[in-house]
C-alpha cells in the first residue's frame, strides 16, 4: 500500500500558487506605486529647488515648462500614448474608435471643446521645439485617479529627414506608449520611422490597419510578411496588431425603380485586440512605465538645462573676465606709480574672482578671494612671476619716460606710451589666466577635482592662446587711450545753426 502521506494534493498545490501569484503580483504593485511616488518627489524637488538666476530663466522657459508639465502628469497619473504613421493610414480614424466618438477629424478647430455623456475631451495642438510640425492632443478629463491623453502627429511621409527625426524623438520622449499605424505591407519610410522610434525603448505597438480592405488570404500573408521579415529585428510578434478602425460594409439598398444596388457604409471598428492590447500594457507596466518615462525624460530635459545653464554663466563670466583684464590694462598703462601698479593689480584680480563667485553661487569673501588667488598664483608659476618682473621693469621706465616729458618736450610720451601698452598687455593676460583658472573651480563647484589645482591650471594655461589675448587687450587699449586723447568736440550754438 502506498503512504498515505506522499499522495499529492492537487488543490493545495494549486492554492498556494495562486497565494504566491497574489503575493508577487502584490508586492510589484506596491513596488510600482513606490517608484512612482519616488519619481513624484524627485521631480517636485527638481522644479522647487532650480538654481537659476532671472538671466537664465529667460533662456530655459521651454526646459523648465516641460518639467512643470511633468510634474503635472505624474501629479494626475497621466498616460501619455502617441500615434504614429503615413497619411492615409488611417490614424485618425483609429483615435476617433478609441475614443468613441469623432474628435480628430479634419480640420478640427485649436482649443475646441467636445462633450458628451461619457466624458469631455480637450483639444489643442502644440509646437514642437526644432521643428516647423505640430501635434495635435487630446486631454480626457479626469475618470477616478487617472487620465489618458492621446497625442496626434504629422503624417511621417509629410515630414522630411531631420525635421522628422526631431518629431519622433521629441514625441517619443513624452509618450508612455506609441502605436504605429500601417495599413498594409511596410514601405522603407515605415520602416526608418518605426527604427526611430524603437531607439527610444518605449512600448510600441504595431496597428495594420484597414485589414477589412483584404480578402482573408492575402491579410494573414502580408500580416506573416510583416511579422516574420519586415519587423523580425525591431518587434516581437506579441507587439503586432490586426484592426479595421473604420470598415467599410456592403449594403443592399433598393433603388427607386425597385432594383437593389450595393451600398458602402461604414461599419463597426473593429478594435477589440488592440484594445485589449492597450489595456495589457498598462496593466503590466503601469505606473512603473509612467515613472521610468518621466525620470528619463527630466533627466533628459534637465541635462539640456544643465548644458544651457553652464553656456550662459560660461559666458557672463568670460565677460566679467575680459572686463576685469581691461580695467587692469586701463589701470596700469594710465598709472605711472610702480607701487599703485602692483597694488591696483591685486585689488582688480580679487574683484573679479569675487564677481564670478557671485556668478556661480558660491559664497566668498574678499579674504576668500584673496586665498584662491594666491593658489591660483603659486600654480601658475611662470606668468605671474613674469607679470611682477614686467610690472617692476616696465613701471620703472615708464616712469623715468612720464618724468622725462617736460625736458624733451613731450617726444618722451610716444615712447611712454608704447611700454605703457606692453606692461597692460603683459598684466591683461595674466589676469585673464587667472579669471579662466577661477572660473573652472567656481564652476566645478569650488573644488579642483581629481585632478588638483596645479594640473588644471597647467591644461588651462596650456589652451590659452596667448598671442591673440594681447593683441586684442592692445588693439581695444590702443582705441580707449585714442578716444581719451581727442579733443572734445564743440557743441554747436544757437546762432552757428541759424
Amino acid at each position: 500500500m502506498s503512504d498515505p502521506s506522499s499522495k499529492i494534493h492537487i488543490p493545495e498545490i494549486l492554492t498556494d500558487a495562486l497565494e504566491l501569484e497574489e503575493t508577487l503580483t502584490s508586492f510589484e504593485a506596491i513596488q510600482a506605486e513606490l517608484n512612482y511616488r519616488e519619481a513624484q518627489h524627485a521631480l517636485h524637488d527638481l522644479v522647487e529647488n532650480l538654481d537659476l538666476t532671472s538671466q537664465e530663466r529667460q533662456g530655459l522657459e521651454a526646459e523648465i515648462h516641460s518639467l512643470e508639465n511633468l510634474v503635472e502628469k505624474l501629479d494626475q497619473q497621466v498616460v501619455h500614448i502617441a500615434v504614429f504613421g503615413m497619411v492615409g493610414r488611417g490614424k485618425s480614424s483609429l483615435l476617433n474608435a478609441l475614443l468613441g466618438q469623432p474628435v480628430f477629424e479634419t480640420g478640427a478647430i485649436h482649443g475646441v471643446t467636445r462633450t458628451s455623456q461619457q466624458a469631455s475631451w480637450h483639444i489643442s495642438r502644440e509646437k514642437i521645439e526644432g521643428s516647423e510640425q505640430s501635434l495635435l492632443r487630446v486631454r480626457l478629463s479626469s475618470l477616478g485617479n487617472s487620465r489618458v491623453e492621446l497625442i496626434d502627429t504629422p503624417g511621417i511621409d509629410e515630414v522630411q529627414g531631420e525635421d522628422r527625426e526631431i518629431l519622433a524623438r521629441e514625441v517619443a520622449k513624452q509618450a508612455d506608449l506609441i502605436l504605429f499605424i500601417i495599413a498594409g505591407d511596410m514601405t522603407q519610410v515605415e520602416y526608418r520611422a518605426l527604427s526611430e522610434l524603437r531607439r527610444a525603448s518605449k512600448p510600441i505597438i504595431l496597428v495594420f490597419n484597414k485589414v477589412d480592405q483584404y480578402p482573408e488570404a492575402d491579410r494573414i500573408a502580408i500580416y506573416e510578411k510583416i511579422r516574420d521579415e519586415r519587423v523580425r529585428e525591431i518587434l516581437s510578434p506579441d507587439e503586432i496588431v490586426m484592426a479595421a478602425a473604420s470598415p467599410l460594409v456592403a449594403q443592399a439598398v433598393r433603388l427607386p425603380d425597385g432594383r437593389l444596388s450595393a451600398h458602402l457604409s461604414v461599419g463597426e471598428p473593429q478594435i477589440e485586440d488592440l484594445k485589449l492590447k492597450i489595456l495589457e500594457v498598462l496593466h503590466r507596466e503601469g505606473k512603473s512605465l509612467v515613472a521610468l518615462n518621466s525620470m528619463l525624460f527630466a533627466d533628459d530635459v534637465n541635462e539640456r538645462m544643465v548644458q544651457r545653464k553652464m553656456e550662459i554663466r560660461d559666458q557672463n563670466a568670460n565677460q566679467i573676465i575680459w572686463k576685469g583684464v581691461m580695467t587692469k590694462a586701463v589701470a596700469i598703462a594710465l598709472n605711472p606709480v610702480t607701487m599703485v601698479d602692483l597694488v591696483s593689480s591685486v585689488v582688480i584680480d580679487v574683484a573679479m574672482i569675487v564677481a564670478l563667485s557671485k556668478l556661480y553661487s558660491i559664497p566668498m569673501t574678499r579674504q576668500g578671494a584673496i586665498k584662491l588667488l594666491q593658489k591660483i598664483a603659486i600654480a601658475m608659476g611662470g606668468i605671474t612671476a613674469g607679470e611682477l618682473l614686467a610690472n617692476l621693469g616696465l613701471s620703472s621706465l615708464k616712469g623715468l619716460l612720464g618724468l622725462a616729458a617736460p625736458a624733451t618736450g613731450g617726444v618722451s610720451l610716444t615712447a611712454y606710451a608704447s611700454v605703457a601698452i606692453t606692461q597692460a598687455g603683459v598684466a591683461g593676460v595674466s589676469t585673464y589666466g587667472i579669471g579662466q583658472v577661477a572660473k573652472e573651480y567656481l564652476a566645478n563647484g569650488a573644488s579642483w577635482g581629481p585632478e588638483g589645482p596645479k594640473t588644471v591650471v597647467q591644461r588651462i594655461l596650456a589652451s590659452l592662446d596667448e598671442s591673440s589675448i594681447l593683441s586684442r587687450i592692445k588693439d581695444e587699449l590702443r582705441a580707449k587711450i585714442d578716444a581719451r586723447l581727442q579733443p572734445p568736440q564743440a557743441t554747436p550754438t544757437s546762432e552757428q545753426n541759424n
